[in-house]
């Protein structure tokens, strides 16, 4: 299956979401927060740089659950 590149909109929805969560992070370690959320620290910041600029639906409640983040946010 060819994946199609991700639009100019959807980059950007990543790259938002990346600072959110870094922002969220604060003072913790891309460890801690990654290993409460169960997934790797190189998984999140893949997601917080915008370099997985469209991560799975799961991973992003995960992270939620562990920082002071709603998913409305």
């Amino acid at each position: 299956m060819v994946r199609l590149p991700l639009t100019a909109e959807q980059l950007a929805a990543g790259k938002r979401i990346g600072a959110q969560l870094r922002h969220a992070r604060g003072e913790r370690t891309l460890a801690e927060v990654a290993d409460a959320a169960g997934i790797s620290p190189e998984t999140l910041r893949k997601i917080e740089t915008g370099r997985l600029a469209t991560p799975a639906f799961a991973t992003i409640a995960a992270l939620a659950r562990g920082l002071p983040l709603s998913l409305d946010d």
